[in-house]
C-alpha cells in the first residue's frame, strides 16, 4: 500500500492537538499545547484554526484552548454515526459551493467500492451512475483510488470479480495496463478519470485512509469545465485532513 499522504500526516497532527485540549478541560494556553503535541507554534497556529473552523476546539475569552461541540458530539457514546454522517455531508456541501462542482466520499468495504455521501445541485451536477460503480472501478477516478491504496493481490482479486468492460473509447480494458498504472500511481498525486466511464464527464479522486480503512475524495466536471479539474483537486486534497479527522474520531 502506498505510504501515508500529506493529509493524513495532518490529521495525526490535529488529533494529538485535540487529545490535548481534551486533557485540560478548563482551558489550555496555545504554548502549553505546542509542547504537550510536539509541534512548533507556526504548525500548531495552522492546526488550530482549522480545528476551530470545523467545530472541534473553541477558544474561550481569556485565549484558551477548551474542545467544541463538534468533537463531543463525535466522541459521544450515543448518536456517532448519525453525527459522523452529518458533520461530513456538512463538509462536503462546503467543499461543493467553494470549488463548484459535485464531491464524493467513496470507501473500499467488504471487497467492493461504495460512494458513501456526496454532494451535488443544479450548479454541480453529479455524475450520471449510468453503470454501478462497484463494477466499474477501472474506468472512474474514485475505483482507480481505491484501488491503489490496495496491495497487489487484493487490486487482482478485485479486478477478477469484475470484468472491465469498456464503457467508453477511452476506458482501459487491459488489466496488465491498469495493474501497472495503478502500482505507478504516486498517492501525492490525484487519480483522474478523463471521459473513461462516462462521455462529457472528468473525475479527480485523493485518497483519505485512515488505519486499515481505504477511502477516497472525489469530484466531478462536465468536461468543458475540465480545465478547472486540477484546481478542483488541489482543493480535495486541502480539505482531506478534516474529513480524515472525522472518521478517525
Amino acid at each position: 500500500m502506498h505510504e501515508p499522504t500529506a493529509p493524513y500526516h495532518s490529521a495525526q497532527d490535529a488529533l494529538r492537538v485535540l487529545e490535548s485540549v481534551a486533557r485540560h478541560p478548563a482551558g489550555a494556553a496555545a504554548a502549553g499545547l505546542a509542547r504537550e503535541a510536539g509541534l512548533d507554534p507556526g504548525r500548531l497556529t495552522a492546526l488550530l484554526r482549522m480545528l476551530r473552523r470545523e467545530g472541534y476546539v473553541e477558544q474561550t475569552a481569556d485565549g484558551a484552548w477548551i474542545t467544541g461541540d463538534t468533537l463531543r458530539r463525535l466522541t459521544s457514546a450515543h448518536g456517532h454515526d448519525g453525527a459522523l454522517r452529518e458533520k461530513l455531508q456538512h463538509t462536503l456541501d462546503r467543499l461543493r459551493d467553494s470549488v463548484g462542482a459535485a464531491v464524493y466520499i467513496s470507501r473500499y468495504e467488504d471487497g467492493e467500492v461504495r460512494v458513501t455521501q456526496y454532494a451535488a445541485g443544479p450548479s454541480a451536477p453529479a455524475v450520471n451512475e449510468w453503470v454501478d460503480f462497484r463494477s466499474s472501478a477501472h474506468a472512474t477516478a474514485v475505483g482507480k483510488s481505491l484501488l491503489a491504496q490496495l496491495g497487489h493481490d487484493a487490486r487482482r482479486d478485485h479486478l477478477s470479480r469484475h470484468r472491465m468492460a469498456r464503457l467508453t473509447s477511452r476506458t482501459i480494458t487491459s488489466d496488465t495496463l491498469l495493474l501497472s498504472r495503478l502500482e505507478s500511481q504516486p498517492p501525492t498525486v490525484p487519480v483522474l478519470d478523463l471521459q473513461e466511464y462516462a462521455v462529457g464527464t472528468v473525475c479527480a479522486a485523493v485518497p483519505i485512509t485512515a488505519g486499515a480503512s481505504v477511502g477516497c475524495l472525489a469530484v466531478s466536471l462536465p468536461v468543458e469545465h475540465a480545465h478547472r479539474l486540477r484546481r478542483a483537486a488541489d482543493a480535495l486534497n486541502r480539505h482531506a485532513a478534516p474529513v480524515l479527522l472525522s472518521l478517525a474520531l
